[in-house]
């Protein structure tokens, strides 16, 4: 299993990004996946979570009414639309797959992308 996150960029406070995570191998529509994003000096913190028929979602207190997961089955990829970003949202972002349905747990992921830097200035 493959996951290839991109879709980052540098943009200003307000603007927003939309991430895109491409799954290979293993059967991707079975799997819930989610979004975890890590700070410089902070610990992966987990983003947002969509169920394998993604009629379950869930998000951070923190990008909550901001941000929005999505995913397309047909095309193996889970998306992550952000809007009104803040300089707070600054991270390298990874798409991961849950290995046991919503967890917003580390350990409850087995594979993880290369991640993809955003950066927001203020």
């Amino acid at each position: 299993v493959q996951l290839q996150a991109s879709g980052g960029g540098l943009v200003q406070a307000g603007a927003s990004l939309r991430l895109s995570c491409a799954i290979s191998g293993g059967t991707f529509s079975r799997y819930g996946m989610g979004w975890f994003r890590q700070a410089p000096g902070k610990e992966r913190e987990f983003v947002a979570y969509i169920s394998w028929g993604a009629g379950i979602t869930y998000y951070a207190d923190s990008v909550k009414g901001r941000f929005t997961i999505s995913r397309d089955n047909a095309k193996n990829t889970v998306n992550l639309q952000m809007n009104g970003l803040k300089p707070e949202d600054t991270a390298v972002y990874y798409c991961a797959r849950a290995n046991r349905g919503l967890s917003t747990a580390l350990s409850g992921y087995d594979y993880w992308g290369q991640g993809t830097q955003v950066t927001v200035s203020s």
